[in-house]
């Protein structure tokens, strides 16, 4: 196994630990940032964690995070973490969140590690290694995205309808819902995985910052999927992302485009 990956695979052992110490806590401290989003001490106290076994173990390497400033910006090996993706599923105790960890090399991803030990799930993959999930009963499987090709028998997933104003006339998000088979909202970083295991075939979202991207993207493309941003640009130059199994990508940016 990739070492990096290793690493990482064991980082999010160690987060699991935390917040799962803290999931559904009647006690648990609760502050709101200036972006109007929550933030718990479970998040600062895992990305501390995280950020305290990078700088032991990887201490050139630079990371960037959700919680706290940039360490080593010029590297060119950067730890990307998200302490806790889903943060107001967790503070409610919904169990769709995750700890997504995720290493660039010269800005691409090339590993990524997404945990969800509410949901007993997690996903990881190294480019070149192929992606795999570890199930409830934690068997170990690899995984693909799916083989629809054509829209109208497409599952699509997405969180919500903020921010899709900025996609085309209605936002874009009613014209795939119009043309799609099935439309659900599972989402956050669970869409996207569920892309990459091919049980959905199209998950997007028109706000995201790098530390909730970064993870999903080896997992993806290991799997056989697509990532753009919504616009068709490079993932990290977007702000927004659209997440299929490849042989509909350029049918659903050419919805968005038009409508």
């Amino acid at each position: 196994m990739n070492i990096d990956l290793e690493f990482a695979l064991r980082m999010a052992a160690e987060a699991d630990i935390m917040t799962m110490s803290r999931y559904r806590a009647l006690d648990l401290a609760i502050e709101t940032k200036p972006d109007r989003t929550p933030v718990t001490e479970a998040d600062k106290n895992t990305e501390q964690l995280l950020r305290g076994m990078i700088a032991q173990e990887r201490p050139e390497d630079g990371i960037v995070g959700e919680e706290y400033q940039a360490v080593n910006p010029s590297s060119s090996r950067q730890w990307v973490l998200d302490p806790i993706d889903g943060t107001r599923n967790y503070l409610r105790g919904v169990p769709v969140w995750a700890t997504l960890i995720a290493l660039l090399v010269d800005g691409e991803p090339q590993v990524g590690v997404v945990s969800a030990p509410a949901l007993r799930r997690k996903w990881w993959a190294a480019i070149g290694e192929g992606a795999f999930t570890q199930d409830v009963d934690d068997s170990v499987r690899s995984i693909q995205v799916s083989k629809i090709s054509n829209i109208a028998d497409a599952s699509f997933s997405f969180s919500d309808p903020i921010g899709w104003e900025a996609f085309g006339k209605g936002g874009g998000l009613a014209a795939i819902q119009s043309r799609v088979d099935r439309i659900r909202a599972y989402g956050d970083f669970w869409s996207h995985m569920m892309v990459a295991e091919g049980v959905v075939d199209i998950a997007a979202e028109p706000e995201l910052s790098p530390w909730d991207q970064a993870a999903l993207v080896p997992v993806v493309r290991e799997a056989g999927g697509t990532v753009t941003g919504l616009d068709g640009k490079p993932l990290f130059d977007s702000g927004s992302s659209l997440t299929t199994n490849g042989r509909l990508h350029d049918a659903v940016l050419d919805l968005i485009a038009t409508n």
